[in-house]
């Protein structure tokens, strides 16, 4: 879990990890071929956007020369839908989805690459809280299959009950260590 407020730069660190910033002190390495997947922050896609959801989990396949899906790539795509829960909405357009349903189609979309590390930016944040723990529930589930999660979040109720470890950063450093002694609050003291 990485932890706190708004502005402590949680995206910041995103961007670093994917190399789209430099760090300006150390540097960030990762082991050759290491696959990283990545689940945004919610994104409200327009009601008459295109592509199925289906389509849309498609995209994260491997460019290739053909525009259409082998057998299997189909079975791919088919398989990380039902274990996402998404099967039954494959069809849909992915702009009438609910909310959940739209995260649950960013996580089936960056899981089809087989990430060694999944990267969930401040995902659940516009979620109602029911659904926040639905989708973490199945994250969690991957997870216990030996996935590696990163989960960024200014949450303290969704890190303590899904964290393990957490790393803390305030606008003056950070800390870390085990989930159990994550402060009570984003200002450090009782709740």
């Amino acid at each position: 879990m990485v932890v706190g407020e708004n502005g402590v730069g949680k995206t910041t660190l995103v961007r670093a990890l994917f190399h789209q910033l430099k760090p300006r002190h150390g540097q960030i390495e990762f082991a050759a071929g290491t696959r990283l997947g990545y689940v945004p922050q919610f994104r409200n896609l327009a009601r008459d956007y295109p592509l199925a959801v289906r389509d849309f989990v498609a995209l994260n396949l491997p460019l290739k020369l053909t525009p259409w899906l082998s057998k299997k790539e189909r079975q791919q795509v088919t398989s990380i839908l039902r274990q996402t829960n998404l099967l039954p909405l494959a069809d849909r357009p992915l702009g009438v989805a609910s909310g959940g349903e739209k995260q649950r189609a960013y996580l089936a979309q960056a899981l089809l690459a087989h990430p060694q590390l999944l990267i969930l930016d401040e995902s659940t944040a516009s979620l109602d809280n029911e659904v926040k723990y639905e989708l973490l529930d199945l994250v969690t589930k991957f997870q216990m299959a030996g996935l590696t999660v990163m989960f960024i979040t200014h949450d303290w109720e969704l890190a303590k009950h899904y964290g393990s470890r957490f790393l803390h950063l305030t606008k003056t450093g950070y800390t870390t260590g085990p989930i159990a002694e994550l402060p009570a609050s984003p200002k450090g003291g009782a709740e």
